[in-house]
């Protein structure tokens, strides 16, 4: 399989898949089991899920191993599972590339390890290294073409997560959630983002957002990333719409319509990557592989187009009179 930077040299953009957990969520993952387990016993389902990506026009996959980390997986005492659902996870992704007949990128899934740094909880950074070490060296020794960290806020997190990467030999890529006031919920900005980069073991060879709290607040954050660091390859992996609480259940808005429109608008504003999060369905990656091959460019959008197109901010910068407060802070400062 050809890496991501020569698929993008071949393509000049490239289309990642929807969402795992909300998926299998619908096909009968029960809410609070792990989905990695069912790499070991629904293969079936996850390759299904795999290849609905596949057949809607996916150049890029997502193995099902967000949480396959042993922090995680000590939830569900499955701690020391780490390289059986990670290699499973791969093995199946790797079946369903096999039988694509174009190329597509495999990229082995690696979420945050839901605990907190020192001095705030018990993590080390070193302690972090080592959970991501063991989780990419199963991803990169069963065959995932890229270590893909995602769903990150804690800037000593994605640092530890490029290291392991970096000290396995394998090619990173990293998304962040801007869902607290056009930050991360440790206070990372988009900006600082792409300067927290130059700080990794290893150049990133991807680098953007996903997941967050709609499509909207994501391509506003990737606008800043975009306007900031041109030369980057960035990623916008958006949820689909917004949740909603309907009975027991979560759902999500978005339309295919409107993934079909934020695909538009992410390229336009110089996004290489883009895929979608949670909610995002096999349909909805069909109208935005639609979108991304008619596409006709109409310059770089605002956020007042963005808001136009598909809705407004769910979670903007904060603001004090009427500037964001870390645009007058700045002010203050010089």
């Amino acid at each position: 399989m050809p890496s991501i930077q020569e698929l993008l040299r071949e393509k000049g953009t490239l289309l990642a898949d929807g969402a795992t957990g909300t998926n299998l969520f619908a096909v009968g993952l029960a809410s609070g089991n792990p989905p990695e387990e069912w790499n070991v016993t629904e293969p079936d389902k996850v390759k299904a899920l795999h290849r609905s990506f596949v057949e809607a026009g996916a150049d890029i996959i997502l193995t099902n191993t967000f949480g396959a980390n042993r922090h995680r997986l000590k939830l569900h005492r499955f701690e020391g599972r780490v390289r059986e659902f990670n290699e499973a996870g791969v093995a199946l992704a790797r079946e369903v590339v096999a039988e694509a007949g174009r190329p597509v990128v495999i990229a082995g899934s690696v979420g945050p390890t839901g605990e907190l740094f020192a001095p705030l909880g018990q993590l080390t950074y070193d302690g972090a290294v080592e959970a991501f070490r063991e989780q990419i060296e199963a991803l990169k020794q069963a065959g995932a073409d890229v270590a893909w960290a995602e769903t990150m806020s804690a800037p000593e997190e994605m640092k530890a997560a490029a290291e392991a990467a970096a000290s396995v030999g394998m090619p990173f890529a990293v998304t962040a959630s801007f869902d607290t006031a056009g930050k991360t919920m440790m206070g990372l900005s988009p900006k600082g983002m792409g300067s927290l980069s130059s700080d990794f073991a290893c150049e990133p060879v991807a680098l953007g957002s996903n997941c967050g709290v709609g499509a909207s607040d994501l391509l506003a954050a990737v606008l800043e990333i975009t306007e900031a660091y041109p030369d980057a390859v960035v990623i916008a992996k958006a949820n689909c719409g917004i949740p909603e609480i309907r009975g027991g259940d979560v759902v999500y808005t978005g339309t295919p319509d409107l993934m079909a429109r934020y695909v538009h608008l992410a390229m336009d504003a110089g996004v290489r990557i883009i895929g979608g999060c949670c909610g995002t369905s096999p349909q909805h990656v069909a109208a935005m592989r639609h979108a991304m091959d008619t596409h006709q460019p109409e310059g770089r959008p605002d956020v007042s187009r963005i808001v136009a197109e598909i809705g407004p901010l769910v979670a903007p910068p904060r603001l004090v009179g009427d500037e964001p407060v870390e645009r007058r802070n700045r002010r203050r400062r010089g």
